[in-house]
């Protein structure tokens, strides 16, 4: 018997949510029954499963206000959750378009005149997602989709602290009847998490490293692929040549967008010493512009803290930067309203390495600036530390590249912030302690969901020139 989970309101701090858990039985038989549909999925082609996400689109265009109010209640704010939901159409719409010429078998000749070579493309029978509360739907779906267009079964297990979206979301599934024996999303804790990983034949994970590492681990020890996306601390260094005024927007856009709840949130900031005061005056000046969105959520840009446990986190960052001498410029401090936590955009100054806040992923609106003599000191500052996810270079384009091209990370931004939670082109890899595994973004996105079988055909009845 699982024990009921009570959910948090990020608003209100009240507790208006209950999540009953799944026991490991009812997991391991619902793992079993998609692994048996995947058959059929599979065998409809992917013109009938195409079909199928388009449905599920209309489905959920027609549920929007609910999913919509769920997802408000799950996070707190309105206009990020209305961009989620848009992202998930694109995501369909755009996976819908490229799968076909993908998932094409292909033949050719061999080096050896005599043998040509079929490739098939087997896809994986069922997939497990376990996703963040950051961004409870886009990552709870950016893997699930070509999953599905790939072929495979998928279950997917957002976090406890954010799953109100789920009801409404599988309302818009029981609608597809292809789609309602082949997806599930499941409302549980880290145990159901980690009952999933054992039941899966392949497992993507996003969220945090420690888990990330329990995740890998138990995936190796079944032999099966696991795809993660873990911890960041993202740099951005601003080089002399940097348009200030743009430096200044993207970066504080790419700060404290989502109250800075995001894996590709900058989150350290290097600019050189030259332009450093003219570059924190004008940060500040903009930063201080931005409003709580509070007591409405239409009043302001910066939203509450989802996680209780996260607001603790920034605020011991913050104590401890200032207990080792930062100066807070504007913003400064976790607030309780209403029952919910708080944060204004918060720019800090005389940091250093050994505060939290350079070296430990806060996740939260906090923009620490250091000040940088050469481009060789910027590079060495941004590569000090465990993670390897984005980064950002600002200047003249080809100083900024040259930087860029020495960073240890997986993906760049070069004169904005962020650019990839935008561009889904980009293939890239997590480096450090930031991931493991295929690209979410490009081809691999959906490629790493098959596996790849080579039928080797002999078209000559002839002797192999190696037989005995």
């Amino acid at each position: 018997m699982t024990n009921p989970i009570e959910v948090r309101n990020p608003r209100s701090g009240k507790i208006d949510h209950t999540i009953e858990p799944p026991s490991e039985d009812w997991l391991k038989d619902r793992c079993s029954s998609h692994r048996r549909s995947q058959i059929h999925w599979y065998e409809i082609g992917i013109e009938g499963r195409i079909e199928a996400l388009k449905k599920f689109k209309q489905s959920l265009l027609a549920d929007r206000d609910r999913l919509t109010e769920a997802l408000v209640n799950d996070t707190g704010r309105l206009s990020i959750s209305v961009l989620e939901i848009d992202s998930v159409f694109s995501i369909i719409d755009r996976w819908c378009k490229l799968a076909p010429e993908l998932l094409q078998s292909s033949e050719k000749l061999t080096t050896i005149p005599f043998v040509k070579l079929q490739r098939n493309l087997v896809p994986y029978p069922l997939v497990g997602a376990i996703s963040p509360w950051n961004f409870p739907l886009l990552l709870a779906t950016i893997d699930t989709i070509p999953a599905l267009l790939a072929g495979c079964a998928v279950i997917v297990k957002p976090s406890e602290i954010a799953s109100r979206f789920v009801a409404p979301l599988m309302s818009a599934i029981e609608n597809v009847p292809d789609l309602r024996d082949v997806l599930t999303f499941v409302e549980g804790d880290g145990e159901t998490g980690a009952n999933l990983v054992e039941s899966v034949d392949l497992i993507c994970f996003t969220g945090s490293v420690a888990t990330g590492q329990k995740v890998a681990t138990t995936a190796a020890r079944r032999m099966i692929p696991a795809c993660l996306e873990l911890g960041g601390k993202d740099p951005a260094i601003v080089l002399a040549s940097a348009d200030l005024e743009l430096a200044t927007s993207a970066i504080l856009w790419g700060s404290v967008v989502n109250t800075g709840q995001s894996c590709q949130s900058i989150e350290r900031i290097y600019v050189a010493e030259d332009i450093f005061n003219e570059f924190v005056s004008k940060l500040v000046t903009k930063a201080e512009r931005l409003k709580l969105a509070y007591p409405t959520v239409n009043t302001g840009e910066i939203g509450p803290i989802i996680s209780d446990r996260q607001a603790t986190i920034i605020s011991e960052h913050l104590q401890d930067a200032q207990a080792k001498g930062a100066i807070v410029q504007c913003g400064g401090t976790v607030e309780q309203k209403d029952g919910g936590w708080w944060c204004l955009p918060t720019v800090l100054t005389q940091v250093n390495h050994s505060m939290k806040v350079m070296t430990e992923e806060t996740f939260g609106p906090i923009m620490p600036i250091m000040s940088f003599a050469t481009e060789v000191e910027a590079i060495n500052l941004a590569n000090d530390t465990i993670y390897g996810l984005s980064a950002a270079v600002f200047g003249a384009e080809t100083a900024a590249l040259a930087v860029a091209q020495q960073i240890d990370a997986g993906a760049i931004s070069i004169n904005d912030a962020s650019l990839t939670a935008m561009i889904y082109e980009g293939e890239k890899n997590s480096f450090g302690y930031s991931g493991l595994g295929e690209s979410r973004m490009g081809a691999a996105g959906l490629m790493r969901f098959l596996r790849k079988k080579a039928l080797l055909v002999k078209t000559n009845a002839v002797a192999d020139p190696w037989w005995f």
